[in-house]
Parts: C-alpha cells; sequence; structure tokens
C-alpha cells in the first residue's frame, strides 16, 4: 500500500510538473488526435484541454501544414528516432501570438519543435510528442542584429546625399563588371556624366541649393535607368552609370533621355528657380580596354569633348575620335 501511494504521488507531481513547465507539450496518437495537451499550450491557444482532447489536430488548427508535418511525423512512428525543426526553418508549428513585452514587436511567437517517440511496453511507437519551445527572445534578437548588419553594409556603400552607389562599391561593380565583359564578350557601356556650372549654380544659389541639384539628378538619373544598371556618385557633381549588356547605340537612347529630362526639370529651393544641364560621356568595354582604369578614362575622354563642344550634350568615345549625338 504505501507503494501504492509513493507511485500516486510521483504521478501527481509529474502531472503538475507537465502543466506548469514553459513548455509546449502535445501528444497525438497514430490518427493525429490530441491526447495530451498542457497549460502552456491551453493558455497560448486559447483553448483548454477539454477543447482539444480528443480531436484531430488537423482540424482543431488548420493553420498547421498538414502534409509537411505528416512527413515530419511519419519518421518519428516509423523510424523511432527524434525529429526536430527551428525557427529559421519554419518559424512556428501553432500561430500564437506574442505576448512577450521585451520582444513585442513581434507578431508571433516563434517556436523550436521536438517530435519525440513515445514507446509502448511493447516495443511499439503508438503516440508521439510534441515539445514546443518559445524561443522569440532569441529569434527576434538574431533577426534585429541580421539587420542591423544589412543596414550598416548598405550604409558602407551608399552615398548618404544621394542614395546612389558611393565611389568605391560602384567602382568594384565595374571591375567585376569588366572581367564578366572579358570573360563573356557580352557588350556593356559606361557613362560618365556631369552637370554643367556647377560651380556657377553653388556661387549664385548657395551649397544647399547644389546639394537639392545633385539629389534632383540623383532622383531623375534613378527613374531613367533600368534595375540592372548600376549608377553611383563618382564624386562631387560627377556621376556613372554601367550600363549591363548594352551597345552604346542603346546607350546612347538612354543618355538622351536623361539629358532631356534634366534640361526640362527645375528644382525650386528657397523660392527660387534653378535651371541646369548635364553632359555625357560613353564608352563600351572592348577589347582595346585594357582594365577599368582605362575604361573610365575613355568615357572621360567622352565627357570632356561634350564639354568642349558646347555641353548639354552626349558624346560616344571611339578610338578615332568620339562621335557626338
Amino acid at each position: 500500500m504505501p507503494n501504492r501511494h509513493s507511485e500516486l504521488k510521483e504521478f501527481h507531481w509529474l502531472m503538475n510538473m507537465i502543466q506548469t513547465i514553459d513548455v509546449g507539450l502535445v501528444v497525438l496518437d497514430g490518427d493525429y488526435r490530441i491526447q495530451v495537451w498542457n497549460g502552456f499550450m491551453a493558455n497560448h491557444s486559447g483553448k483548454a484541454p477539454h477543447d482539444v482532447i480528443g480531436e484531430n489536430l488537423f482540424t482543431a488548427f488548420d493553420t498547421i501544414p498538414e502534409t509537411w508535418f505528416r512527413h515530419k511525423a511519419e519518421s518519428v512512428f516509423l523510424l523511432k528516432n527524434r525529429a526536430f525543426t527551428t525557427w529559421e526553418q519554419r518559424p512556428y508549428l501553432f500561430r500564437f501570438k506574442n505576448y512577450r513585452p521585451i520582444t513585442g514587436t513581434a507578431e508571433y511567437m516563434y517556436q523550436n519543435i521536438t517530435l519525440i517517440p513515445l514507446v509502448s511496453a511493447d516495443g511499439k511507437v503508438n503516440h508521439i510528442g510534441i515539445i514546443i519551445y518559445d524561443v522569440t527572445d532569441m529569434a527576434v534578437g538574431k533577426t534585429q542584429l541580421e539587420k542591423a548588419n544589412d543596414e550598416l553594409e548598405s550604409l558602407s556603400r551608399t552615398d548618404r546625399l544621394t542614395g546612389l552607389n558611393n565611389r568605391g562599391y560602384w567602382e568594384e561593380c565595374l571591375i567585376a563588371e569588366f572581367k564578366r565583359v572579358h570573360r563573356t564578350k557580352a557588350p556593356c557601356t559606361l557613362v560618365l556624366f556631369d552637370i554643367d556650372h556647377f560651380k556657377k549654380v553653388n556661387d549664385t544659389y548657395g551649397h544647399q541649393a547644389g546639394d537639392e541639384v545633385i539629389r534632383i539628378t540623383a532622383k531623375l538619373l534613378t527613374e531613367c535607368k533600368r534595375a540592372t544598371d548600376i549608377a553611383g556618385r563618382y564624386g562631387g557633381e560627377e556621376f556613372a552609370v554601367i550600363l549591363i549588356d548594352t551597345l552604346p547605340e542603346g546607350a546612347m537612347v538612354f543618355a538622351e533621355r536623361l539629358r532631356k529630362q534634366v534640361e526640362n526639370h527645375t528644382v525650386t529651393h528657397d523660392g527660387k528657380d534653378i535651371r541646369f544641364t548635364i553632359s555625357l560621356g560613353l564608352a563600351q568595354c572592348g577589347e582595346d580596354i585594357r582594365d577599368h582604369q582605362h575604361w573610365i578614362e575613355c568615357s572621360d575622354q567622352a565627357l570632356y569633348k561634350a564639354k568642349q563642344s558646347g555641353r548639354n550634350r552626349s558624346i560616344v568615345y571611339s578610338a578615332a575620335g568620339a562621335e557626338e549625338n
């Protein structure tokens, strides 16, 4: 009799622990009917044990991906091995709201899941257990750290005034593109351009107005280029665009569209209207281009020719001489 009393006492402790531990515990039979539903699950789901015990898991919780879960659980039933899934593989199994104050920005509870085989006395696995761990704090912390790192990486390669790629990152892209072109023989054209008489803009309207002119130029550039093109601020009032898979003829269409957009645009700063133009130099990366620096020099020569020819125009570089639009 004392042994029987001791066993009942231990069973009571065990059940009390199952109900109060800060992890979810669910037991399913072979037909995926819920057999055990502890306090953690009741508190976070809003469903008491008498609401779900005996119910099919997928009927009671239709947000659980049935095909995926069955595939996961069948290996536990058949092979008698544990199975795991982390929040990085699947954010949650049960869609519970997140009530943690520190990680309140998370919409739902991130969960790590362990499936365990429950072996009966005859050695068969007729039931499996699901252990649900709330890992929201860890998941949100890691997600925020990754976001911060991404933002830092973006800042390290972005020009703050224009939002375009900065000189360092843009030049890295140019080096990579130069290597790609020489490997694949695909066409690619580099466009360098700058704002005409920019010093006069600064002297007449002030440096803040000059900054606004640069910002607007970057905005118009972004609107004109394709998603695959790589644009950057080269320095001061100078800009650069790598036109991927583009021959000089197509690059000229882009250059003229941008030039006309700028020419027809008015920047208003402190109640004053500012009109300005740009000059553009284009150079295709061909067999005669030795390296990325030489490529820049060729575009710069075409830009210089555009300036000499009266500004507000686009010119294509050629070894025999620049060709004007």
